[in-house]
């Protein structure tokens, strides 16, 4: 079997820093590529410029379209009763036919009765995993409140908080206090701290949820628990899943061919404070609701993001999360992936886990802590040398096509991730400037800026949906907060810019010159109490 682990920083040479060099390069590359033709060809300039914001624009109005058929089958899904669904599942018919149901739910209970090795929902354990530093109670208790306000049975589920020793004994006593308070309300409720200073791991959520996972291991073993029948979810401390998750999640896990090949993408919204939090921030927040409910609808392209579910004996096989490295959700794709020789798939599930915007104390503290933040997801340009090494030089029996098919939009994703919003912004200016007599160079400007026009109709599409997925104004904002959430579209650029390019060519850089991120930043959380009081937290101690 192919060793699925990250080689340590010591051990990255040859092919393998190639392509921790190959996004930056093509990057900065492709950002140069404007210049470069229109001094060699004004023509060329133009022609390739041209051509690249037409595939924009093209991209544009599908993600448009995406992100309303998204919202509509999210919505779909939250009015199904999963309960219902589930109870069919069990009896192994339909109980009552008075409970309206999806069309594809009699043909799922018929092909669930022929396979006498499904699954059944009552045969099913759900753990909730929540990693903590040391947010304060105000972040963790709504977390564990909406997991009992599922409508899922808690008797089904067991809590394990997994905190960090190096958070000190105010943040353990915090966790314990909470254990005991909640923890009869559940199945079975732990607390796991994870040591600091462990050989081989990375200071990360990686480590900590990994510790959890193998204390939950013990427990399940000295409970003859089958781990296959039990689904971990991973949460944040800010998560807060929808009443209808556990229960979607569950049938999701009963029907689908190969549950134990497969991990299930809930859909993240970033809604929790977004009336609180800064403009910038809610930009960001509401544009981050928007790609994520167009991934919904590209399950080919699927992949872990934030809190995600899978099954025990999965992560037990794999020797649960990667402990060496920083975006260990979206890093867990690529190291099942290779784990199941491709033969794995994420389900996106459209039911939203409620997480927070960026929002500490204090403006210039927020700004900076969405750029770290933002700076730690696009470091997931990290894999594409991961995938290249254990694609093509590791012995494996995964398609070549398939792997490489997924390597490239890989590489692509993070490529455009750095420079498509740059390109788009500036690019136009550059021929005109070096050729101001040329007749092509003077219009490309005027085309461009047409093109754009078309675009913004796409644009009101995703601006339509942001505003319709916003959760009720808070009692203690006025009503002119609401015209704030149309007005703060005019800062889309800025937020693009500083938050989208540049801190994903901040990343690739850094893999460029091995200025390896070997240390989870954690978010610092505030909560802004009714009374309008903010209340937070040292993101990150022990340092």
């Amino acid at each position: 079997m192919i060793d699925i682990e990250i080689p340590f920083e010591k051990d990255r040479k040859g092919h393998y820093r190639f392509f921790e060099i190959l996004p930056g390069a093509l990057s900065y590359t492709l950002l140069a590529l404007p210049l470069i033709l229109s001094l060699i060809n004004v023509t060329a300039g133009v022609f390739f410029i041209l051509l690249y914001l037409l595939i924009y624009f093209v991209r544009s109005i599908a993600f448009s379209t995406r992100a309303l058929s998204g919202y509509f089958t999210m919505k779909k899904h939250l009015k199904i009763d999963w309960l219902a669904l589930l109870g069919d599942l069990e009896a192994g018919k339909v109980t009552d036919a008075a409970v309206e149901r999806p069309n594809w739910h009699c043909a799922t209970v018929a092909r669930a009765q022929a396979y006498p090795e499904t699954i059944r929902p009552s045969e099913l354990t759900h753990a909730i995993i929540i990693a903590t530093v040391n947010e304060t109670r105000e972040v963790l208790e709504p977390t564990i409140q909406s997991v009992l306000s599922s409508e899922y049975d808690p008797k089904q589920m067991i809590l394990v908080f997994a905190y960090e020793g190096r958070a000190g004994k105010v943040a353990e006593d915090r966790v314990l206090e909470l254990v005991k308070l909640y923890g009869s309300k559940f199945k079975h409720a732990m607390a796991v701290k994870h040591p600091a200073d462990i050989p081989g791991e990375i200071i990360g959520k990686g480590g900590n949820i990994t510790h959890a996972g193998r204390a939950l291991q013990k427990y399940l073993e000295s409970k003859k628990i089958d781990p296959a029948r039990v689904i971990v979810t991973t949460l944040d401390a800010d998560n807060r899943p929808d009443k209808r998750y556990f229960a979607a999640l569950s049938y999701l896990y009963c029907v689908v061919p190969d549950p134990l090949n497969a991990s299930y993408q809930p859909l993240p919204m970033f809604t929790n404070n977004i009336w609180d939090a800064p403009t910038l921030m809610r930009v960001i927040a509401t544009g981050n609701n928007i790609f994520y409910l167009v991934a919904t609808q590209r399950p080919h392209l699927a992949r872990n993001f934030s809190a995600h579910a899978q099954s025990m004996r999965a992560l037990i096989d794999m020797n649960f999360w990667s402990v060496r490295t920083i975006v260990e959700d979206g890093h867990h794709f690529w190291r099942s992936y290779f784990h199941h020789d491709g033969k794995y798939l994420v389900y996106p599930l459209s039911i939203p886990i409620y997480q927070d915007a960026v929002l500490a104390d204090g403006y210039i503290r927020t700004l900076r802590a969405q750029f770290i933040q933002l700076r730690r997801w696009t470091y997931g340009a990290s894999d594409v040398a991961y995938i290249a090494s254990k694609g093509f030089y590791h012995k494996n029996s995964i398609s070549k096509v398939d792997v490489t098919f997924k390597f490239l939009r890989t590489l692509e994703g993070h490529v455009t991730w750095a420079t498509g919003t740059l390109l788009i912004y500036f690019a136009a200016f550059i021929p005109p400037l070096l050729h101001p007599q040329n007749f092509a160079a003077n219009e490309l400007p005027l085309i461009v800026s047409n093109i754009q026009r078309i675009g913004i109709i796409g644009l009101f599409a995703s601006l339509y949906v942001c505003l319709i997925t916003l959760p009720p104004r808070p009692a203690r904002y006025k009503r002119h907060r609401s015209i704030l959430m149309l007005v703060q579209w005019v800062f889309l650029p800025v937020t693009s810019i500083a938050y989208g390019s540049l801190a994903a060519l901040n990343s690739q850089t850094r893999l460029m010159f091995k200025r390896y991120l070997s240390k989870f930043d954690v978010t610092e959380k505030a909560v802004v109490s009714d009374s309008g009081k903010v209340i937070s937290s040292d993101a990150n101690p022990g340092e």
